[in-house]
């Protein structure tokens, strides 16, 4: 699997501990012109310090943030340590689905407001994956292309996905993933 998903730091900390499974996305400015697409079944997750996550995200969220930000590897570094698959996914084309998620994730309801009205379509994805963490975190380089506000990212080497470990197990999972179809339907 070479395909990566870049996301804030603060959100796959929450997916790693098992906080929450959802991931908002509206989309990259540089995402083209079919915009942002659930096209990967599997995929790294990439985690970044780009925008301020600190702002945007709960209380809690927000102060391990800092520690995140405080322990990210240097610059020239990408360090992976979970991978997600996709369960299920819906593009929400009102506001108000994108605001029954409340709760199960760490985004401040202005910023998903925010989010769902930014750019040329009002909507924003709500993907639920079930997260898979390395026994060891893998480090690689971080390439220029990488760089960008975009998405998806096509890894210049695929890292090993042996012996990982669900973050929730079966149960605890199957209960979130309820949790977001009974908000969604």
């Amino acid at each position: 699997m070479r395909a990566a998903f870049k996301e804030w730091a603060v959100v796959i900390d929450a997916l790693g501990s098992g906080e929450q499974i959802i991931i908002l996305r509206k989309g990259g400015i540089h995402e083209g012109r079919g915009g942002f697409e659930v096209d990967q079944p599997e995929f790294w997750l990439f985690p970044t310090l780009f925008h301020q996550q600190g702002d945007s995200v709960t209380a809690g969220a927000a102060e391990r943030f800092r520690e995140i930000a405080d322990e990210f590897p240097p610059e020239d570094t990408l360090r992976l340590e979970y991978f997600a698959t996709v369960a299920d996914w819906r593009k929400l084309e009102n506001e108000e689905a994108a605001l029954r998620l409340d709760g199960q994730h760490i985004w401040k309801e202005d910023v998903v407001r925010e989010r769902f009205s930014w750019g040329r379509e009002q909507g924003i994805f709500a993907l639920a994956v079930r997260v898979h963490r390395l026994p060891q975190p893998v480090d690689l380089p971080m390439l220029k292309e990488y760089g960008g506000c975009k998405s998806w990212i096509d890894l210049d080497e695929t890292p090993a996905t042996e012996d990982p470990t669900p973050v929730l197990d079966d149960l605890a999972f199957e209960t979130k993933l309820d949790a977001f179809h009974k908000a969604l339907d």
